[in-house]
């Protein structure tokens, strides 16, 4: 039976690392304490030339680097070192000579670095598949009871320090999570491999034959879309170490805290000029773009002070003390988000305890292009993020009336927006604010009557604003409805085979009317 060691003596290191960050101060470290360093190829040079006594790997077990270096720790010396159990492979090891190697020290070829390089080629690639290091690391972490693993280069002070403090021994604590984080590595570097190969066939380029996914664990949420659903957040592993978003302030979140952020800051970025954007229920109920972010926000919450009651609110510009004096003097919002927060402002909002308070960094829309994701039964749903944007010069206007400069302002305003309303989606506005939204019907007609209603309940004067549609109208009668209540000015994709019936209704009414050719379904 193996023996249980709590604490796990360290007298040998196995060093082999293309990641090279921190570990001289690691490697002096061991070696003052007496811990002897094995190492190979590239990291035992590394460590010679900067004065760290190193044994080479072929001298351990007597058996040479072969084939240009992609043979060297496959080696039985090596395996059954890190494999060994205490109490039942000694005497095995005391037979064949094999010396005990208690850390190994490991990280892989950089795979995800090589193929995101434009000229990447497939021979490149091969080249940076890591064969010996993850089998050693899978080894070592299979062995934490008697063994400690470490692929982190973060992770060497905190080993340095229990070391230090623990008269060279690693905690059975400390392993075990170390054991973890190194599956947990080799689980993604893996997935890198596979979705990599999966995308080298026809029809696979962006979506590969299988799909493997990791994401870590950021924490847990205060509960689900219901108070019975139990919740939590990751994160891409391959995301920034500060992760989804920095929360400066507030109680935990919740499910639909997240989604209603994602939506706020997705919809205030599609802006350059301060805007502000309250979700509430994961639609946009008031956006408007102005001068600065205080004028911003006053015109979002006049377009539907009722809606924007325990909203999420986005800036695309710091939060300045003026503006957050206004919010918190103004109304109740659960979440106040924006790339940066003034000290000023922050000294404001502290009081608001409950209130939360997040950062996150301003990205391109093009910036690293994402896939969405949605469960269904017994699968998935994956496509491309919907990051494209109408340009004026590519869109048609399809009346005889043409629009203003203002209505070609507001109605390039308006079609950001609709973009992140629930379908059948409609967005009234004027001067780069909205005045009324309608989201989410089963009917395109009844979504533009809900937002006359948002309008008026608000006090709004739809005379002269314009309307965007996320899709085609498929009847003239939202045309007709829009030109009684005011609608000067409409954008919408087309593509009806009722199209010319639209807009001979837009004409009848004196209406300009311009085709995008672009549908923004949001489901």
């Amino acid at each position: 039976m193996s023996k249980t060691l709590d604490n796990l003596k360290i007298s040998s290191a196995l060093i082999s690392v293309s990641d090279k960050t921190n570990l001289l101060e690691f490697a002096e470290f061991l070696t003052s304490q007496g811990i002897s360093v094995i190492s190979s190829g590239g990291t035992a040079d590394f460590l010679r030339k900067n004065g760290i006594d190193a044994q080479e790997i072929s001298s351990y077990t007597n058996f040479p680097e072969i084939m240009d270096g992609r043979v060297k720790t496959l080696h039985p010396m090596i395996h059954a070192s890190l494999l060994a159990r205490k109490g039942i492979d000694d005497q095995i090891m005391d037979e064949h000579g094999v010396k005990p190697i208690e850390l190994l020290v490991v990280n892989l070829y950089p795979f995800q670095a090589a193929i995101s390089q434009e000229d990447c080629s497939l021979d490149v690639a091969i080249e940076n598949i890591d064969i010996g290091g993850p089998a050693m690391v899978r080894a070592a972490a299979k062995n934490y009871q008697n063994r400690c693993v470490v692929v982190d280069p973060d992770d060497y002070q905190g080993i340095i320090s229990e070391l230090h403090d623990n008269a060279n021994c690693l905690s059975m604590k400390t392993r075990f999570s170390f054991a973890a984080k190194a599956f947990e590595h080799i689980a993604d570097y893996d997935s890198s491999i596979s979705n990599y190969f999966g995308k080298q066939f026809p029809g696979c380029e962006v979506f590969p034959r299988t799909l493997s996914l990791q994401f870590t664990k950021v924490n847990n949420l205060r509960y689900g879309e219901n108070p019975h659903q139990i919740s939590a957040i990751y994160k891409e592993s391959s995301a920034d170490q500060d992760g989804i978003f920095s929360q400066q302030q507030g109680k935990e979140l919740s499910y639909n805290n997240v989604t209603d952020v994602d939506t706020a800051f997705q919809c205030v970025q599609q802006f350059t000029d301060p805007a502000c954007v309250i979700v509430k229920h994961a639609n946009p109920c008031g956006v408007s773009m102005k001068k600065d972010s205080i004028s911003a926000y006053t015109a979002a919450y006049a377009a539907d002070p009722t809606s924007a009651f325990g909203g999420v609110i986005a800036f695309n510009r710091e939060l300045d003390s003026k503006t957050a004096t206004t919010i918190v003097d103004n109304q109740f919002t659960e979440v106040i988000v924006a790339p940066k927060i003034s000290r000023q402002a922050s000294e404001v909002l502290s009081k608001q305890d409950k209130l939360r308070v997040l950062c996150i960094q301003n990205k391109s829309n093009n910036e690293n292009p994402k896939l969405d994701f949605k469960q269904v039964y017994a699968g998935m749903l994956l496509q491309s993020q919907d990051t494209e944007l109408a340009d004026m010069h590519d869109l048609s206007v399809v009346t005889k009336r043409k629009p203003t400069k203002q209505e070609e302002e507001d109605l390039m305003f308006a079609f950001k927006v609709v973009k992140f309303v629930k379908s059948n989606a409609i967005v009234f506005a004027k001067n780069l604010s909205t005045i009324g939204v309608g989201a989410g019907q089963m009917s395109r007609v009844d979504s533009v009557r809900l937002a006359e209603l948002k309008a008026i309940e608000s006090g709004k004067n739809i005379q002269g604003s314009v309307m965007a549609s996320d899709a085609f109208f498929p009847f003239s009668d939202s045309i007709e409805l829009a030109a009684k209540m005011g609608i000067s000015a409409v954008i919408q994709p087309g593509g009806s085979v009722k199209d010319q019936e639209v807009i001979n209704a837009a004409d009848e009414n004196n209406i300009a009317m311009i085709f995008t050719k672009m549908r923004h379904f949001r489901h």
